[in-house]
């Protein structure tokens, strides 16, 4: 991961298997749920502490199948 333009993090999305997480405290952009509890946030803006688990990492969810 690595930071853009404007201090926004960029998710780099890779078809490995393995998922992408963020720290609480990096800008981010778009959904986002805890890795700890799945507790879900829509944020454009710095990830904040889990306030359901006081988690600090978070990742994406899977795209949504129309």
């Amino acid at each position: 991961m690595s930071e853009g333009a404007g201090g926004w993090a960029e998710l780099v999305v890779v078809d490995d298997g393995y998922v992408a997480f963020l720290a609480a405290g990096e800008q981010a952009e778009g959904d986002f749920r805890c890795s700890g509890c799945g507790y879900g946030v829509s944020i454009h803006r710095a990830l904040p502490v889990c306030p359901m688990c006081g988690g600090v990492t978070w990742e994406q969810p899977p795209p949504r199948l129309n």
